[in-house]
């Protein structure tokens, strides 16, 4: 048998850190992105006898868990022991102890046997514990994170909050983060009800969503909207400009029309609506730009217009480059790298502004819970970094090199010129003024620290 112990000091009372792992999507929450998890069903909790079936990546292999839930003492422990897995055996106890008026303790105690016996441990033993240690330095910064956050509106109110994309790369996140927060989160989805997957049916195209389940919501968080990462045909081009204009202005229509209104909508905008400026520094004040994603991004937030007169706090999310193991750019990119097959794209002189998944989910959250902002808000990194620095940290946090440049005139080919020029080669140096202003406070505010955290690896 081996053993495998990690403890944090969490800077809430008990009760909020054992409340936290019961409430929906703690497990979510917990699981590293670079495994790619998926958790196929969750039933009962932490409760005694609670099952939770999980599809975890092991490399390129995916492999299933099947756990149960024992010896639950309530803001003492639970256990999640394995009933069918790449173990022969697994016994993980979460424990927890008060540390003073106001912090706690969380012990991950993990008693484990690999398969075939002495071999097995032999073999695989450094893996195991390396990957342990790899996976809770994560589980820890998030657990410890996400109640930070929480604790600074603790004062506050909690929401019914309804999602659009909530099943999407940053949906499923922010959905999950709330849950854990103490919110009620209703899914606003396509097709019939299905309870915990679509709470609310929509469909924008047709102009249909349910209005009556949308009755004594606190806020609304539109995130929907079909991708940019496809190639630009022109029936393509329609279906991003249709699906967040029509989407928005279904949505800001009806919640206008509502007989008790949100309070806050939040909705999904990018900082695609500045174009492509060169070195310019761009912050909310400024312009908007002239290509097709910039006269998208225009008439998406002028979408929500019906919303905004109807006295409803609207925020427009104007996202820059999320960085998330699971999805988007860097789900991508990562690979590639990891063969050694990464490099500039075009010249590398264009600016991107990145920002880590789990710190554009704080900062969606701040905008919810903070009266006081309205209008448009930049989600971005403190700083922005040129193409080629980006290429540079990416390949030091993953130890390869960065020798295999894209030039642009390729990238033209393979995308299209106006794909290539709105995205990968436009320059977007952009700062998050409205949130500096407002003391957001960024947990991974430079690039190497983002990327470390989100693939899992060790900064230095």
């Amino acid at each position: 048998m081996a053993e495998f112990r990690r403890r944090v000091r969490v800077p809430v009372p008990v009760s909020q850190l054992f409340a936290w792992h019961e409430r929906p999507g703690a497990f979510l929450r917990l699981s590293p992105p670079w495994d790619r998890p998926v958790v196929v069903s969750h039933v009962g909790g932490i409760r005694d006898g609670a099952k939770v079936e999980l599809r975890v990546h092991a490399g390129p292999i995916p492999t299933t868990w099947r756990l149960e839930h024992r010896d639950y003492i309530a803001n003492q422990q639970f256990r999640d022991v394995l009933l069918e897995g790449p173990f022969s055996s697994w016994v993980h106890t979460h424990s927890f102890e008060a540390d003073g008026d106001g912090a706690s303790i969380l012990d991950d105690h993990i008693v484990y046997e690999l398969p075939l016996g002495a071999l097995g441990a032999a073999v695989g033993g450094g893996f195991a514990s390396d990957t342990l240690d790899r996976v809770f330095t994560y589980r820890h910064a998030v657990t410890v994170g996400d109640l930070e956050r929480h604790a600074e509106f603790a004062h506050r109110p909690r929401l019914r909050v309804a999602i659009t994309g909530a099943t999407g790369f940053i949906g499923t996140q922010l959905a999950a983060f709330l849950s854990t927060g103490g919110h009620e989160v209703l899914r606003i989805g396509r097709g019939p009800v299905r309870p915990g997957v679509v709470d609310v049916s929509w469909d924008p195209a047709r102009g249909q969503l349910d209005a009556s389940a949308l009755e004594g919501i606190d806020a609304v968080i539109h995130l929907a909207g079909a991708s940019i990462a496809e190639r630009w045909t022109a029936e393509h081009q329609r279906a991003i400009r249709d699906s967040r204009v029509e989407g928005t202005s279904l949505l800001a229509h009806t919640i206008a029309g509502l007989s008790h209104k949100p309070r806050v909508l939040l909705s999904g905008s990018a900082i695609g609506v500045y174009g492509s400026r060169g070195d310019e520094v761009l912050t909310e004040r400024s312009s908007f730009g002239r290509d097709f994603l910039a006269d998208v991004g225009r008439a998406w937030e002028l979408a929500t217009r019906p919303a905004e007169n109807a006295g409803i706090r609207v925020v427009h999310l104007r996202t820059g480059i999320v960085q998330g193991a699971a999805g988007g750019a860097l789900a991508k990119q990562a690979p590639l790298f990891k063969f050694g097959l990464g490099g500039p794209l075009g010249s590398g002189t264009q600016w991107v502004s990145p920002i880590a998944l789990d710190d554009h989910i704080g900062a969606m959250h701040f905008c919810l819970m903070r009266d006081d902002i309205a209008g448009p808000v930049n989600l971005v990194a403190p700083e922005a970094v040129t193409n080629r620095a980006f290429t540079e940290v990416l390949a030091r946090v993953l130890s390869r090199p960065a020798l295999a440049p894209a030039p642009a005139f390729a990238l033209r080919l393979a995308l299209g010129a106006d794909m290539a020029n709105a995205t990968v080669l436009a320059s977007q140096r952009v700062i998050p003024e409205v949130l500096q202003e407002k003391g957001f406070r960024w947990r991974f505010p430079n690039l190497e620290q983002t990327l470390c955290f989100e693939l899992g690896q060790n900064a230095g």
